[in-house]
């Protein structure tokens, strides 16, 4: 186990691991067809205090945000590093996908910079025709800071003739950085967290996962989202635990790049969000698999709300022949306002799950699922990690006993003290000390199971039902894109309740083939007890997601409603 002192800095931390193993490895930057190339701690921490020292000349100062938006590159690391160490607060922002309409882009982050108050922007050169109309807006106080592609030649990366170490006067309790909680480019809340609670989780989930020197984390996540930069990336660097990090863009396009890290890097530890388990089993080929070997992987950890069984299954069935043990598929569950993890199952034993009847889950209390009838498999997120408290509450507050299905509530010594700038938000969401999370579950002993979001329940005829359950029966109807459904409801006047309504990608493109897959999408909800109500067929790539990489109901609702026309 790794013992941290939280009473003490972030990059007091990195200092420590680069004077006492300074030619360790500290990050793995992996880039495909490339040889990788390793930051030890020593050219690291060298590295950071250049930056530090080029940004403090450029008036960054205690206090300021900077955001980051820059494609995956070496570089980035340091970069980060060196604005936390200037006690600034770095807030990585997602680079835009090529897709998107440098319009919405530039209004995502208009939306962004209101929410969180961002004093500098840090990107490429080539994100300049986006970026600079934010910062000669007369209403902008917005400075943007201008990288090149190559790192290496330009004037600004030899403007200092030698390294710094600043060292501003901070106190453990110092906000560290800002990251934003899950949502769609500009409506994402963004949290504050001070060295002493990202040290704090990391000290406790640590202890959770068992973490040791002998570990080695590999990621695909993009470090915009709590997932990849908790777990993934400060997590490692506070441990002194290297990882590897790849391009996600580029593992989407090819999700063989996460085992091929892993299996060259003898990785242990992984996390990942649902949809990842079942793209990387549909879409990577067994020609794709010579000489991979997963032996090495003890915890490969599902963070996604809820955890669903038949990802579980596929991908484990999938990749056995690979080494890959049951017992490493692992499950927590976690979010930006609380640093990261709340709970997570214990090492060396695969999450634990068990069979529900899903109308009882509607109403409120846990009955087994009776034989032969359709049921819903719950899939445990774990314990409570030391440092953590949960509750499962009424809409009174009140709590709920084993077995009844309520709000999840969280208290943490890793806790956010609130979204920046958005104090009604914040007051929705944290009463006395507690956070309520907005996500429905039920605790069993002290496992606990994440059912689905309050938000996003579907209410027919008094029938409270979980799109959660409706996706899942969907995804195995022919010719959709399994991972690529999204349910939600829509108001009848008429009938006086909500109507259940699919959005699904589809390769199908002549009337009589759309007309069978919404056939057999309303026969897959009539197997699951559901009647669809109206159908909406869309191409593939078409779905808009959250940071978290998930399909986004809300977002999704909205736009199909003002876009889209059912099939008839």
């Amino acid at each position: 186990m790794i013992d941290l002192d939280t009473n003490t800095l972030l990059w007091d931390r990195w200092l420590t691991h680069a004077s006492q193993t300074p030619t360790s490895t500290a990050i793995i930057h992996y880039v495909a067809g490339e040889e990788p190339f390793l930051w030890t701690w020593s050219n690291l921490i060298d590295r950071a205090s250049r930056y530090a020292a080029i940004l403090k000349n450029l008036g960054v100062r205690p206090g300021q945000v900077c955001a980051l938006i820059l494609r995956h590159h070496r570089e980035f690391y340091p970069i980060y590093m060196a604005i936390e160490s200037l006690g600034a607060l770095p807030a990585v922002l997602a680079y835009p996908n090529p897709r998107l309409h440098p319009d919405k882009f530039r209004q995502g982050l208009e939306g962004m910079s209101h929410r969180s108050g961002l004093d500098f922007i840090l990107t490429e050169r080539d994100l300049e025709p986006m970026v600079r109309p934010l910062t000669t807006n007369p209403a902008s106080t917005i400075k943007s800071l201008l990288f090149p592609l190559d790192w290496q030649t330009d004037p600004i990366m030899t403007s200092t003739s030698a390294p710094t170490t600043p060292h501003p006067d901070l106190s453990p309790d110092s906000p560290a950085l800002l990251q934003h909680s899950s949502g769609t480019t500009g409506l994402q809340k963004p949290v504050i967290l001070s060295h002493r609670a990202i040290l704090e989780h990391v000290h406790h989930y640590g202890r959770a996962i068992a973490l040791t020197r002998t570990d080695k984390v590999c990621s695909w996540l993009p470090l915009y989202h709590d997932m990849g930069l908790i777990a993934a990336f400060h997590m490692p660097l506070a441990a002194g635990v290297p990882s590897v990090q790849i391009d996600p863009f580029e593992w989407v396009i090819a999700p063989i790049l996460l085992f091929d890290a892993i299996s060259s890097e003898k990785a242990t530890l992984s996390w990942l969000p649902n949809f990842a388990y079942n793209h990387m089993a549909e879409r990577i080929h067994d020609d794709d698999l010579t000489d991979i070997r997963l032996d090495s992987i003890r915890m490969l950890i599902n963070c996604s709300e809820p955890v669903r069984a038949a990802s579980h299954d596929r991908f484990a069935e999938r990749f056995a022949k690979l080494g890959l043990s049951r017992s490493a598929l692992a499950a927590s569950y976690a979010m930006a306002e609380t640093t990261f993890a709340v709970t997570q199952t214990l090492p060396g034993s695969e999450a634990p799950w068990i069979d529900a009847d899903r109308q009882s889950l509607g109403e409120g209390n846990f009955i087994p699922a009776p034989p032969n009838q359709p049921s819903r498999r719950c899939v445990s997120s774990g314990q409570p990690i030391d440092g953590c408290d949960v509750r499962i509450v009424d809409d009174r507050r009140a709590d709920l006993p084993d077995g009844h299905v309520g709000e999840i509530a969280v208290r943490s010594l890793s806790m956010f003290d609130g979204y920046r700038n958005n104090p009604q938000q914040t007051a929705k969401v944290l009463e006395n000390g507690w956070y309520l999370t907005g996500d429905y579950g039920f605790r069993l002993g002290r496992d606990h199971y994440i059912i689905g979001r309050k938000k996003d329940i579907i209410i027919v005829a008094g029938k409270n039902l979980y799109p959660e359950d409706i996706e899942d029966a969907v995804n195995s109807a022919p010719g959709i894109h399994p991972g690529r459904v999204v349910a939600f409801g829509a108001e009848d006047e008429a009938a006086g309740t909500e109507q259940i309504c699919i959005i699904a990608e589809t390769d199908a493109a002549t009337d009589a083939d759309r007309k069978q897959v919404r056939r057999g999408i309303i026969e897959a909800g009539m197997r699951v007890d559901v009647t669809i109500a109206r159908t909406y067929l869309v191409p593939p790539r078409w779905l808009i997601k959250s940071s978290a990489g998930k399909p986004s109901r809300s977002a999704n609702r909205d736009r199909a409603l003002s876009e889209l026309t059912p099939v008839e």
